[in-house]
């Protein structure tokens, strides 16, 4: 018990941020799904409403449980950061898979088309809004 206490302590903000990057996702399914399925949005409009609020319920829960940043300043200054990033990420996360599809990395799983790719990508998204996060939204040090 001693060693997983001590490997939380070590790993916990790592931790942190998968378990509330998987609350993340299923935020954005079930929004995703209430949207479309109870108010008729389109599947358009139903993503672009559930990302918004994904990435609100991402920004307040990296902000308060997984960096912890205790800083004074308004929440602007740290929310806006982090939603470019989370931009540039959902853009790469849209673009590269046919990229690397179209540069050569053609194996299929499970029988579709570009899942290995967009896997990769997938794990590129999560490292970088991971490193934005701590190294630009939430970097400790210059609490204000």
């Amino acid at each position: 018990m001693e060693k997983l206490c001590f490997l939380f302590k070590k790993y916990k903000e790592i931790i942190m941020y998968l378990i509330f990057g998987v609350l993340t996702t299923l935020v954005s399914l079930v929004c995703y799904s209430l949207f479309v399925e109870l108010l008729h949005f389109s599947i358009t409009v139903s993503s672009v409403f559930s990302w918004i609020i994904a990435v609100s319920f991402a920004f307040v829960t990296n902000k308060l449980f997984v960096f912890e940043s205790k800083k004074k300043a308004t929440v602007l200054r740290e929310a806006i950061p982090f939603f470019i990033g989370r931009v540039v990420t959902g853009l790469i996360d849209m673009f590269l898979p046919e990229l690397l599809w179209n540069l050569g990395l053609r194996a299929e799983l499970f029988g579709v088309k570009g899942l290995l790719a967009k896997l990769i990508v997938n794990v590129i998204v999560i490292i970088m809004n991971y490193l934005f996060s701590k190294l630009w939204v939430f970097k400790k040090g210059s609490e204000k």
